[in-house]
């Protein structure tokens, strides 16, 4: 039998599954990891966070529902990973 095969992304600090990939047999040199699921995004910025245009340097950003609160007595290091949500006008955090 046939069975589905699925690539899901996301670090610990944003509850593990940000992004769903369903795999196919194309699939074979690279697998993407995927869009965002329901109430999660995923942004690609440069240095200013600003939207980083293909083919240059950046980084990934996750915001939404599930990213952690921060790091448990390590507010320098939560304030360095998150850090506010140039996008969202109700005070959003991205997790860098």
């Amino acid at each position: 039998p046939q069975a589905g095969l699925f690539n899901l992304y996301g670090p610990t600090e944003a509850a593990i599954d940000v992004t769903h990939w369903t795999c196919t047999p194309d699939d074979v040199l690279s697998v993407p990891i995927g869009r965002p699921i329901d109430n999660l995004k995923t942004h690609i910025l440069d240095d200013g966070l600003l939207p980083a245009a293909q083919g240059v340097a950046a980084e990934l950003y996750l915001g939404g529902v599930g990213l952690a609160r921060g790091y448990h007595n390590r507010a320098a290091l939560t304030a360095e990973r998150f850090v506010p949500d140039p996008f969202d006008e109700q005070g959003g955090r991205l997790y860098r």
